[in-house]
């Protein structure tokens, strides 16, 4: 009886003691939380653009073009838009898909270098030489392939102060970072006046032929481009938050309500013509 009494009361404490034996043990220590995924690397609070449009890039500044000859920067600006990519050419990636995206968008332009606008590539790493600027040159102009289009393509290489203060003329913000042996820097190409002022910013690695062509006949004041060129700049927009063209609805309203009062008008003085018409028909039997 005793004996059946102590294996009861065992089993009894065996089950009430189970559940807190099955319970984990909580560990010593809890790591700290990592970075959240939304905080920004440091240098990447250096890097951006500060859009400065209408302000003009000095044209006193010296860089050294692709054959090794000092060159003034207004020099290089004619009577003509000028698309500037500053970059620099041993980039091992971003850059390379910049220039890439440039040359086919201004591929699929009707617009060609050298003759209605010009293109000027800058590195903005001051130890980059001629040879490399030579180049990078050569592989866009034979991927470009537009006759006569070489005296409006110009890839530089530059001195420190040189670089920085054109960097600085159009908001363009970049940093080295030691770590990595790398440059960090925005992907973006800046539309100039041909008397040097900044007029459009188009961002990313990609640049859509219809941005890029409504941005040269803007920065041409008009002198490129056609009357479609300059009904659709009516229509569209330019957001620089987004560095694209969209529609400009209040515009599209506007047109409309104008065309439809030229058609009621021409539907009235025919309908009066036809009127006057068959009176004097009428009257001359």
């Amino acid at each position: 009886m005793k004996t059946h009494t102590v294996s009861i009361a065992f089993g009894i404490a065996l089950l009430l003691a189970t559940p807190a034996l099955a319970q984990p043990q909580r560990p010593k220590s809890v790591p700290p939380p990592g970075k959240a995924a939304t905080e920004q690397i440091p240098i990447l609070r250096e890097v951006g653009i500060d859009q400065k449009l209408g302000d003009r890039v000095p044209f006193d500044l010296v860089f050294v073009d692709e054959s090794g000859r000092d060159v003034r920067l207004g020099d290089l600006f004619r009577d003509r838009p000028v698309v500037l990519a500053l970059v620099y050419y041993e980039c091992p990636m971003l850059c390379t898909q910049v220039l890439s995206g440039l040359d086919g968008s201004l591929t699929a332009l009707s617009f060609s270098a050298g003759k209605e606008f010009d293109l000027l590539v800058v590195s903005f790493d001051p130890g980059e030489t001629p040879a490399i600027a030579a180049d990078r040159r050569k592989n866009f102009i034979n991927r470009y392939r537009r006759v006569g289009s070489e005296g409006g393509i110009r890839f530089l290489t530059g001195r420190q102060e040189s670089i920085a203060k054109l960097a600085d003329a159009v908001g363009f913000r970049y940093a080295y970072d030691e770590a990595i042996d790398q440059y960090a820097h925005p992907a973006a190409i800046t539309l100039l006046t041909g008397d040097g002022r900044v007029s459009r910013y188009l961002y990313g690695i990609e640049f859509a032929p219809k941005d890029l062509r409504l941005g040269l006949v803007e920065a041409s004041e008009g002198r490129v481009g056609t009357a479609v060129d300059t009904l659709l700049l009516y229509c569209y927009h330019y957001d620089p938050e987004s560095g694209k063209y969209g529609m400009a609805i209040m515009n599209l309203i506007r047109l409309a309500g104008v065309l439809t009062v030229v058609c009621l008008a021409t539907f009235i003085v025919v309908s009066l013509r036809r009127e006057r018409r068959g009176v004097e028909a009428r009257g001359a039997k």
